[in-house]
């Protein structure tokens, strides 16, 4: 019983798609006007303002007819347009078949569908178009009877061209690509790109097409650029964008450099400052500044990165030489100031090379030995305490050097020792820490009473190290042997040590 049901159910569902299917297909043959009006016009010649009026006043009857016809889309482009546009007065040939067609019974708005006019002869008619969605449809109002049908004539229009235009990045450094898109457009069979600078003065045009719709350009010159676009149609008419576009080419910082020395006289071992303090940005702010010294053959020997302020670098330079300094700074953008002469300074460094000395030590002094006042057979020694000052003198620095001291020396024992004086004046050679050197001296008798005691030429000998140097002022452990020239060897050598402080 149940199977017997639904076999009925599914046989009258396929009944009524087929009555619908065919009440849709089969075409309404119309041979007069006038028996089922839309809207009735009485006692006046059918005109497109009287149309125009009646159709205002029936609009909620026509949009029910639009919703039954299946177009309610048609309907609100229908009632705008029909009072602007323009209603052509022609007439309708006979076997010409409509699709749809709006009119009245009983009061009651209905849909014909598939309407032919089977009349003797063409029926006056109003064509009125109307626009949507770009296509053109004409609807069809006969005369008289002030019913509305929609005609198989819908032609596609022509859209215009709509334009876009985008300018990737807004803000660039000097010589930064720059890339124009005007992908976006639509309906366009070509695009135009115009640029001008800050002042208006047209720099470049580019045309540009669907199939390449980019175009990427850069400028040497800070400032601001526009660009404007428009967009030519199939049919020819040139659609502007909605906007231009502006990107700002960033202006590049300013270097400015000081140093604390020149020319750097006696500054090795002493700090030179590097100052980029007076650098500037036009259209931001300083955000690294990077120095960079190289020395006399361009190379690179060190580098100072700093990305705060005051921007400054001290150096302290431990060989003398002509070294340049290249300073280099960024803007809150990355652009970077050029290598130009402001920031850009060769000077040189060179190293202290005369010094005041003071020394002190303990000396060994050969002497004679005395019985009763007279002279025996024999040599003695006596401690001394010395006290020196003088010169020192690079010839070539860390190389060579010369120096000039003198002093007196103090005999620890009494008489017949006394009072000595000694003088110097050495060549020395340096190596690293380790100095010798010896030249020709003077030294006075350390005895009164002994004629082998004498003033005085002797070959002095140095040799020593150094015990601290920071280039301004150092300290030297010295050994020092004199040998007498013309007189007794062995009543006239002295050595001694000691320490001097050269300032």
């Amino acid at each position: 019983m149940m199977k017997l049901r639904k076999s009925v159910l599914i046989f009258v569902v396929m009944a009524l798609a087929v009555m619908t299917t065919l009440s849709f297909a089969q075409t309404t043959k119309l041979k007069r006007i006038g028996l089922y009006t839309f809207c009735t016009i009485k006692g006046q010649e059918p005109t497109p303002a009287t149309m125009k009026g009646l159709f205002d006043a029936h609009a909620a009857e026509i949009k029910a007819g639009f919703d039954l016809a299946g177009n309610p889309e048609l309907y609100e482009p229908f009632m705008e347009q029909m009072k602007t546009a323009e209603w052509v007065d022609t007439t309708m040939p006979v076997g010409e078949v409509l699709p749809w067609m709006l009119f009245k019974s009983h009061n009651q708005v209905k849909v014909a569908r598939n309407v032919e006019w089977a009349g003797k002869a063409p029926a006056p008619v109003f064509i009125v178009p109307v626009t949507k969605d770009w296509k053109r449809y004409e609807f069809v109002i006969p005369k008289g009877c002030g019913n509305i049908a929609l005609s198989n004539k819908v032609t596609d229009l022509i859209q215009p061209a709509v334009c876009s235009l985008s300018v990737t990045p807004a803000r660039v450094n000097a010589n930064d690509p720059i890339t124009v898109d005007m992908s976006g457009s639509q309906n366009a069979k070509s695009m135009i790109v115009e640029v001008s600078d800050a002042q208006g003065n047209r720099l470049a045009t580019q045309e540009l097409t669907p199939q390449s719709p980019k175009w990427q350009t850069k400028f040497d010159k800070p400032g601001e650029y526009t660009f404007k676009g428009s967009a030519v149609g199939l049919d020819g008419k040139a659609s502007a964008c909605a906007a231009a576009v502006k990107t700002a080419v960033n202006f590049p910082p300013i270097c400015k450099l000081w140093t604390s020395c020149m020319p750097c006289e006696d500054y090795v071992g002493r700090p030179i400052t590097f100052d980029a303090s007076g650098s500037s940005d036009p259209d931001g702010q300083i955000v690294k500044v990077v120095f960079e010294l190289l020395d006399s053959n361009g190379n690179v020997i060190d580098t100072c990165v700093t990305t705060r302020k005051p921007w400054t670098w001290e150096k302290v330079f431990t060989k003398a030489g002509t070294y340049t300094i290249n300073t280099t700074v960024f803007d809150n953008d990355g652009a970077q100031s050029p290598a130009s002469d402001p920031c850009r300074l060769t000077f040189e460094v060179t190293q202290k090379k005369l010094f005041w000395s003071v020394g002190a030590g303990l000396g060994l002094f050969a002497g004679g030995k005395f019985e009763d006042g007279q002279t025996v057979t024999g040599t003695t020694q006596a401690l001394y305490g010395f006290l020196r000052a003088g010169l020192f003198a690079w010839l070539t620095p860390d190389k060579w050097s010369f120096t000039l001291t003198g002093g007196g020396s103090m005999p620890f024992k009494g008489d017949p020792w006394k009072f000595a004086f000694t003088g110097d004046a050495l060549i020395n050679g340096h190596f690293q820490s380790f100095f010798l050197g010896t030249g020709v001296g003077v030294s006075s008798a350390t005895q009164a009473k002994d004629d082998n005691h004498k003033f005085g030429l002797d070959i002095p000998i140095q040799a020593g190290f150094k015990v601290f140097d920071n280039w301004k002022n150092f300290g030297q452990l010295f050994f020092e042997f004199r040998l007498p020239i013309g007189r007794s060897f062995d009543h006239n050598w002295k050595s001694g040590v000691g320490f001097r402080f050269l300032f």
